[in-house]
């Protein structure tokens, strides 16, 4: 007999079908779906078979992505989907010797990155690829914005995606507060980002964050019970006014 009801496997989705998870925003869970990222350590060949060139025979293709590891300063940088991959290599270059393991890290740089939407310069420990990204991109800001969420794998750079997306949404005026031509001029070239706030504040969320902020909007403060029987009254007083007949002269 199984031990438990549902497989261990699926708990964690049918936990999100059920109390305060199920009562997340729809485009929040909808975020939260997992997604191949683009490939950076390897070359998919995007085909299931080709022909062997010298035997001409049809062969399936062993397409298999290389394991990578974002260690947790990743999340604190812009590594431009970069991690550290894990392998062997021979001892002196030398195939007849034995293996070792081996660890290949990117190499990491810090830069100093200005945003136009924040008005901000932020050092950010980044990657020579992740500086090839941004000058692709033509700043920070398009590089942010158009980047989705698993090929960004950075906890930073979805904080800096929310904080500009809130203010392309509200339009504040603490933005370049001495030159309003300025400032409408960085909205209208950012405006095809826009979204509702209400949606911008869910961005990059973790599901920690996202749960206790479903926590805060749900939560109400008790109503003292002289406070409701005002508004009884009010209420009863209100409709014995309306039943009772009008004097025309």
């Amino acid at each position: 007999m199984p031990l438990h009801k549902y497989p261990v496997k699926i708990w964690d989705a049918l936990k999100m079908k059920q109390g305060i998870y199920a009562r997340l925003p729809k485009h929040y869970l909808k975020s939260l779906e997992p997604k191949e990222p683009t490939a950076v350590h390897w070359r998919p060949l995007g085909v299931q078979y080709r022909a062997n060139p010298k035997t001409g025979q049809k062969e399936r293709v062993q397409d298999v992505p290389i394991p990578i590891y974002y260690p947790p300063q990743s999340q604190d940088g812009l590594w431009g989907g970069e991690g550290w991959i894990s392998g062997y290599r021979y001892a002196n270059n030398d195939k007849l010797s034995n293996r070792l393991k081996k660890i290949w890290k990117p190499q990491l740089f810090k830069r100093e990155l200005y945003s136009e939407i924040l008005d901000h310069k932020f050092t950010i420990t980044v990657t020579a690829r992740t500086l090839d990204l941004i000058d692709a991109a033509y700043g920070l800001d398009f590089y942010i914005l158009n980047t989705p969420k698993e090929d960004l794998g950075s906890k930073l750079g979805m904080d800096l995606k929310r904080a500009m997306l809130l203010r392309l949404a509200r339009k504040d005026t603490e933005l370049y507060p001495n030159d309003s031509v300025k400032r409408e001029k960085v909205y209208h070239k950012y405006k095809q980002f826009e979204i509702p706030e209400e949606e911008a504040e869910w961005i990059g969320l973790s599901l920690e964050e996202a749960l206790e902020k479903q926590r805060q909007l749900e939560h109400k403060e008790p109503e003292p019970l002289f406070m409701a029987c005002v508004k009884k009254l009010e209420e009863e007083l209100h409709i014995q006014k309306l039943t009772q007949p009008h004097l025309t002269k």
